[in-house]
């Protein structure tokens, strides 16, 4: 299990990433929506932005997420951790159902190209 501490470090190497990434991921990524990602096992919910090609985190909130954010994803912190260490993939993830995500369609394919 990881710790929100844990995640929280594993969503700030997400957005390095992003922002190290080629042009093509990097202009997938270069939109403005909310953003949410509910860690499931520990119950916790951390909000922000995706927004020129980085994620920028405004809160951590107990529970789901109060708000209905345009990009919502949901998984283990582990398994977060995981995806962005790149020991878990996405597809595999997404697939089993281990993790969740939620979007507009016109945002899903955009973020096709990121995953």
């Amino acid at each position: 299990m990881a710790t929100i501490q844990e995640c929280r470090e594993a969503l700030d190497r997400l957005s390095d990433n992003l922002a190290r990434a080629d042009e093509g991921v990097r202009g997938a990524a270069a939109f403005d929506r909310s953003l949410s990602c509910h860690i499931t096992d520990l119950d916790q919910t951390f909000t922000g932005r995706l927004q020129a090609g980085r994620i920028r985190v405004d809160a951590l909130t107990p529970g789901p997420p109060a708000d209905k954010a345009e990009i919502r994803l949901a998984m283990t912190g582990a398994d977060l951790v995981a995806l962005v260490a790149g020991e878990l993939k996405f597809a595999k993830a997404w697939a089993s159902g281990r993790v969740r995500l939620e979007a507009g369609f016109r945002d899903l394919l955009r973020l096709k190209s990121m995953l």
